[in-house]
């Protein structure tokens, strides 16, 4: 069994700052726009190195959605920076109309997304975020694990063409993915090989994953673990081998039950392969103010979590 290492705990958003900041000098195409939280998104080397490609649009975060549709007319590659509830919530409208119906090449880049933002509590969490998103034709949708993912992540949209929602956050989290990565989106990566159960993750969850999945072979149990950054388009192959092969699946996220990864996991299961099938999320709640480490064992997002639905979901095999 494979053992990853930490690196050592980063943040997300700093993966995209470093992303943004390294295309800020490649592609001169790229434009960034921000409401208000440029050291929140950690916009501020783009901004102090390209002065003429950063536009403050202060806290309007419909009129930078409105913005950013409009400079992509002119060749432009708007890269929009937010937290997860004002870039989706809040604007759902613009992004609907301005961006998605008419194919825009925006890339709405949302920090402190699920409940890891913390002491902020509730009104500035999101757990419905992923749902709204991967509803609208033509949105890809990417929920990055660790920041070397994050700064591939962001490198990588920008040589894409449409509308994509880049999903990340704002704790230190396991650094443990490959420095230099290539980023492939709608791509699965492969973490752990295993027989006896498939557990598919999604951001930070995917960490967790990987601690569940070392537990679960102490115990004598193999688990394969598959990083899922790309929500949509879903790597349905990726999924469909592994289960062939295991016989249940676990889908763990950072996210509410309903319309995440595991709803989407669940539709390509009854299309192609029904297998017994265990969610690992928030319960149809909102959440509440507390530390990041709090807020995720209260509400079931961790590797107990993990071993939990694992071990449950390997009980209901045939």
């Amino acid at each position: 069994m494979k053992k990853y290492i930490d690196s050592g705990k980063k943040d997300t958003r700093s993966g995209f700052g470093a992303g943004l900041t390294e295309l800020g000098k490649t592609n001169k195409n790229v434009v960034a726009l921000c409401a208000d939280l440029i050291g929140s998104l950690k916009m501020d080397d783009f901004k102090k190195n390209h002065p003429e490609r950063f536009f403050q649009i202060g806290i309007a975060e419909a009129n930078m959605i409105g913005i950013a549709a409009g400079m992509t007319i002119g060749g432009k590659i708007p890269f929009t920076g937010t937290f997860a509830n004002f870039s989706t919530g809040r604007v759902y409208d613009q992004i609907r109309q301005s961006v998605a119906y008419s194919n825009k090449n925006v890339k709405i880049c949302a920090s402190h997304a699920g409940l890891t933002l913390g002491e902020d509590g509730a009104t500035h969490q999101i757990l419905e975020d992923i749902g709204l998103m991967k509803m609208l034709p033509g949105m890809t949708v990417i929920n990055t694990c660790d920041y070397n993912q994050t700064k591939a992540a962001t490198i990588a949209i920008a040589d894409f063409e449409g509308p994509v929602y880049l999903r990340f956050g704002r704790p230190k989290v396991a650094n443990f993915t490959p420095e230099n990565q290539t980023f492939e989106i709608g791509k699965a990566v492969h973490l752990q090989e295993g027989t006896d159960v498939t557990i598919v993750a999604t951001g930070h969850l995917v960490w967790e994953a990987l601690q569940a999945a070392e537990t679960l072979n102490e115990q004598g149990i193999s688990a394969e673990v598959i990083n899922i950054h790309t929500i949509k388009p879903l790597d349905s192959d990726a999924i469909l081998k592994s289960v062939a092969k295991t016989k249940c699946i676990v889908t763990a996220e950072e996210h509410n039950i309903l319309g995440g990864l595991g709803e989407s996991v669940a539709r390509v299961l009854a299309n192609n392969n029904p297998t017994p099938q265990e969610f690992v999320a928030t319960q149809d709640t909102f959440g509440e103010s507390g530390t990041p480490e709090q807020l995720m064992e209260k509400y079931g997002l961790n590797t107990n979590a993990i071993i939990k639905a694992s071990l449950k979901v390997i009980s209901r095999k045939q």
